[in-house]
């Protein structure tokens, strides 16, 4: 064999040498790859202190929240969150919701924090009777309004410059286009002409659990509120419905509000009898809780000279329905004026504090009545 011939054959084997250690590193940095891309990249820590507002939507689960987690940088990658979800048995029980997350978390730390009910939004809890502002007790106790709880919700108990708070709330209540808000068309006259005024929106949000996103915007959030409260009131046959009682529609809502914050449990659809009963008189309502409405501070009985204030609610100085509804009346509220009680009563009153409401037809047996409620104590004033 040549010299060339034995440097050809060694040229052959180094090249042969090469090329196997070149396929070794590829395999191995294949093998690596893989390995990565199997189990997922994955952040470390509980996050950068950057807050993150995730929604789970009705229907969906943990599962389908990982593609977002990962495109907005929460986690790392959506394999490191799916295994981390299926590695705790008890991501099974994470509810729909919004929940506060921060930016790159752990996966594990993300599921975690999705486990922790201190992160989840609290849902808006609209009880029948409430107002959209605070309304102060006498002797000191608040009745927080509507747009008090949103702000609650959206900046998370603490307002700052970025959350939607009582102020952002009240300026869309006031000036934005009522179409553009969700309300009804029966209900727009009245909200338009009343721009200006954030209580032109009162009554139009309907009593029950409502999941808000905290990052939306505030014209977002009311939209939302009175768009889906709309559909509630179109349930109930409303038009067709006040119609029969010879109402508007909205004058329904009104009367249904008084309703709420006058009659006791079980006795809605009395109430809502009377309310029509001096109508048809015609005979003031002279309610207290219209008088209430326009004043800064209220109680259970109002005085002499509360009743003489002329506002656009009071039914002792004015006849008819107040201009707005005075607070959100429930349906059970809306269902009772649109299928009152069958009876002659002008009257009631509540006797006692066990709550005893008594219905009568005449204004003598009223005195007696109201005479009963003040020396129970009902109608005490602390002014």
């Amino acid at each position: 064999m040549t010299s060339r011939q034995n440097g050809r054959r060694r040229t052959r084997g180094v090249a042969v040498l090469v090329a196997s250690i070149l396929l070794i590193i590829g395999l191995i940095a294949w093998i690596a790859v893989a390995h990565q891309n199997g189990a997922g990249s994955d952040f470390r820590g509980s996050g950068n202190g950057e807050e993150e507002v995730v929604e789970i939507p009705e229907g969906s689960n943990i599962s389908a929240l990982g593609p977002e987690l990962q495109e907005r940088g929460i986690v790392a990658s959506n394999k490191a969150f799916q295994s981390a979800a299926a590695a705790d048995p008890d991501s099974d029980n994470i509810q729909p919701g919004f929940y506060r997350l921060e930016g790159e978390m752990s996966a594990k730390s993300a599921v975690s924090a999705l486990l922790d009910p201190n992160n989840k939004v609290t849902p808006l809890q609209v009880y029948g009777g409430a107002t959209l502002m605070d309304i102060q007790v006498v002797g000191g106790q608040t009745r927080y309004g509507i747009l008090t709880m949103i702000q609650d919700v959206t900046c998370g108990g603490n307002a700052t410059h970025d959350c939607v708070d009582v102020e952002r709330l009240q300026h869309v209540a006031a000036e934005a286009d009522a179409a553009s808000l969700g309300v009804p068309e029966w209900a727009r006259e009245v909200v338009d002409g009343r721009k200006g005024d954030a209580k032109r929106l009162e009554g139009l949000i309907v009593p029950g659990e409502y999941i808000i996103d905290p990052g939306a915007t505030a014209e977002q959030i009311l939209t939302d509120l009175v768009t889906r409260s709309t559909k509630v009131y179109e349930s109930t046959d409303i038009e067709a419905r006040s119609e029969k009682v010879g109402l508007s529609p909205y004058e329904l809502v009104v009367a249904a509000s008084l309703v709420e914050r006058e009659a006791p449990a079980g006795e809605f659809d009395k109430v809502a009898r009377v309310i029509l009963n001096r109508l048809d008189k015609p005979m003031r309502l002279e309610f207290d809780s219209t008088v209430n409405y326009g004043l800064e501070q209220v109680e259970v009985a109002t005085t002499d000279e509360d009743r003489e204030r002329v506002t656009p609610w009071n039914t002792y100085a004015m006849d008819g329905l107040p201009q707005t509804p005075i607070a959100s009346p429930s349906v059970e509220a809306i269902d009772a004026m649109e299928h009152p009680a069958e009876g002659n009563w002008l009257f009631f009153v509540t006797v006692d504090k066990d709550g005893t409401t008594v219905f009568n037809d005449t204004f003598e047996q009223h005195q007696e009545d109201t005479r009963r409620a003040i020396d129970s104590g009902v109608l005490d004033s602390r002014r």
